[in-house]
């Protein structure tokens, strides 16, 4: 149900949705997906693009927004982040989704950075998280999304919602101390895909991005 919601929100909104994918997804399997973050639209496209049960972990503040508020709670894993025992949490209920079939979302960034920055430096929950539970990381790229549907007030329109679906990196072999190896490659993918995209580079230097537009989700 969550799923066609999403469909007709970001179609409802205008815009399309255009999917590369490396590797296809394997019906009732288990995988760690890690986009990168830009809009408040970045969750809707990912649940909109996979047919494979997701749950999301992500910040309890948000559950505050009005209307996102409500769905949010149906879909995430809530953390508070200043609480040991809200993250120990976190491992247990994802250990549970996760023999259910259930797949993991988590936006490694943490955050929304401001709208001058290509990537943000990524947190260790999701390649601790992929490594305890030998599931294969699917980096996700989002290209438009921070374009298209901004918090800049002035900025924005209905468009296309470029995402690559990059390969997999399988986690099978690795152990805790690869954790920061799995950290940079993942990360050295999508910034590379980003940096070499000319619309979203051109969009991320843009004069006025001195303002460095902030979101609920920082």
């Amino acid at each position: 149900m969550i799923r066609g919601w999403c469909f007709v929100l970001v179609y409802g909104m205008g815009f399309h949705l255009k999917i590369e994918r490396e590797q296809e997804l394997e019906p009732n399997k288990s995988y760690m997906f890690c986009p990168n973050h830009a809009s408040l639209m970045d969750g809707f496209v990912l649940i909109a693009l996979s047919k494979n049960p997701i749950v999301f972990v992500g910040k309890k503040e948000l559950v505050k927004i009005p209307l996102f508020g409500f769905f949010y709670k149906k879909v995430v894993i809530m953390v508070d982040r200043s609480s040991p025992k809200s993250r120990k949490r976190v491992y247990e209920m994802a250990q549970e989704r996760l023999q259910n079939g259930t797949s993991i979302a988590i936006f490694p960034e943490g955050l929304v950075p401001p709208e001058n920055v290509v990537l943000a430096p990524f947190k260790n929950g999701a390649f601790s998280l992929a490594i305890q539970h030998k599931i294969p990381i699917v980096p996700h790229v989002y290209y438009d999304c921070k374009r298209l549907f901004s918090w800049d007030f002035f900025k924005g329109n209905p468009g296309v919602f470029r995402v690559k679906q990059c390969a997999f990196i399988k986690t099978e072999d690795l152990t805790k101390e690869d954790k920061e190896r799995l950290k940079e490659k993942t990360f050295s993918l999508i910034y590379n895909e980003l940096e070499n995209d000319r619309l979203y580079m051109k969009d991320t230097n843009r004069q006025n991005n001195e303002r460095e537009f902030k979101s609920p989700l920082s």
